[in-house]
């Protein structure tokens, strides 16, 4: 049985889950650097004041990761090689877990994901609101969302008005004219989403949901206090860095720059002159985003180019490995600042900033970011979820447990009612989805 309805945008629509008994989740994060494949069993849980809208816990069952092929900064390049990676770690988690996967949750990085606020009012003549007057007004605000060439992701209203009194919660039972609404819509290119959809389908599966990757990595690393009080999770990938803010317990804003990790190595193959996995590993062993002076005496040797048995490895200063990994560290979170103050929440952030996501882990970051970003940072690992391996209980696994959170809070997200001008990605309306429905209900 699937968690997910059609929905009227052609995009999987989760079902809520139901908060007295237990489900099994499979979920899918596709990186620039790997590609997870999660299994989880979420039972139901007393409420918890520190993890927000958790209403079950997690326990991981079964993990598979491969190195990513075939993806370039979230977009994907080669069908081919991404389909052979995810059926790789799919079938790793399949035999751990000792279950069989036939649809999952996955992440959208690419797509340019979109971030918009829509307003909305309605006329309510004094009376009180009722259910149907919000159902009326968050239609509203949804139907201006509606773009031919985009779908939506999340619909969130992050905040009610009424009579022009904003920052109400819930206005229902409360009297007024005019109930007016904030709707944070995130968008991505339909073209993008296809992509992502077929390539699954190529591997035999199907896709139960897909979530936007600073939403996924935000819920996972970021604490009650922080969603409550505002907070921006800033998740550093391999190809892209993206940014979600969070107030109120709501996701308000969601932005992504094409840089990551991979671009710190590639800067030092070019610097040091040598291959990409041998910079892959200086960065790893060597690098620090802080010049240190002691680092200019100290000597590393960069292994060669070339196959020539003859070529010797040369020696440079590591304080030299640290400069170029500084100068792009920098230029990221530069990117990151201006980007958060020209989005209008820079206030709503306030002073909080957490770090997520396998760049994050670089020596020294935090102390960078905390002078470029001028905020507080502290480095966010996946909460509140058992059975993972040591390995992936790094920030680098914040986005895959992320989209095992997000089943219990995809009933915060509002849809328009249908539209009838969009056709399906694929979902029920394909002649495979019948055909599919047409075997359950006969055998």
């Amino acid at each position: 049985m699937s968690l997910f309805g059609s929905s009227h945008f052609g995009l999987p629509r989760l079902k809520p889950l139901s908060s007295k008994r237990s489900h099994i989740v499979s979920v899918l994060d596709i990186g620039s650097t790997k590609v997870v494949c999660m299994i989880g069993r979420l039972t139901p849980r007393e409420e918890s004041q520190v993890l927000p809208n958790r209403t079950h816990n997690i326990e991981i069952i079964g993990i598979g990761h491969q190195r990513s092929r075939g993806i370039k900064t979230g977009v994907i390049a080669d069908l081919d090689a991404l389909e052979g990676v995810i059926r790789l770690a799919v079938d790793a988690a399949e035999r751990m877990a000792g279950l069989t996967v036939d649809s999952l949750i996955v992440n959208v990085s690419a797509g340019r994901l979109g971030s918009d606020i829509y307003t909305a009012t309605i006329d309510l003549g004094g009376q009180e609101v009722e259910a149907n007057d919000l159902k009326k007004v968050l239609a509203a605000a949804c139907q201006q969302s509606i773009r031919q060439e985009r779908a939506v992701l999340h619909s969130l209203a992050t905040g009610y008005s009424l009579d022009g009194e904003r920052g109400i919660r819930d206005p229902l039972a409360m009297f007024g004219d005019a109930l007016g609404v904030d709707m944070h819509v995130v968008t991505a290119e339909r073209a993008a989403l296809r992509n992502l959809e077929l390539c699954i389908n190529r591997a035999h599966l199907s896709v139960e949901g897909m979530v936007a990757t600073p939403y996924a990595s935000g819920l996972a690393a970021l604490v009650d206090d922080e969603v409550e009080l505002g907070c921006a999770a800033i998740d550093m990938g391999g190809g892209t860095t993206t940014i979600s803010v969070f107030a109120e317990g709501k996701l308000v804003h969601t932005d992504a720059v094409s840089l990551g990790g991979h671009h710190v190595t590639t800067d030092l193959a070019r610097g040091l002159s040598t291959r990409i996995e041998d910079a892959e590993r200086l960065k790893v062993v060597h690098a620090s985003a802080l010049a240190n002076s002691s680092e200019e005496r100290e000597l590393i040797s960069i292994p060669p180019i070339g196959e020539d048995e003859r070529d010797q490895p040369t020696q440079v200063p590591k304080a030299l490995v640290s400069r170029i990994v500084k100068a792009r560290i920098e230029e990221t979170l530069e990117l990151i600042r201006d980007r958060i103050q020209r989005s209008g929440f820079s206030p709503i952030v306030g002073k909080r900033v957490v770090l997520t996501g396998g760049a994050s882990q670089l020596t020294g970051l935090p102390d960078v970011a905390r002078r470029v970003l001028a905020r507080n940072v502290r480095i966010g690992r996946p909460m509140g979820v058992s059975g993972l391996p040591t390995a992936a209980k790094g920030p680098a696994f914040s986005t895959a447990v992320g989209l095992m959170i997000y089943p219990q809070v995809a009933d915060m997200e509002t849809h328009a009612p249908s539209s009838g001008l969009l056709s399906s990605l694929g979902g029920n309306n394909s002649r495979i989805g019948r055909v599919g429905q047409w075997l359950k209900e006969s055998f």
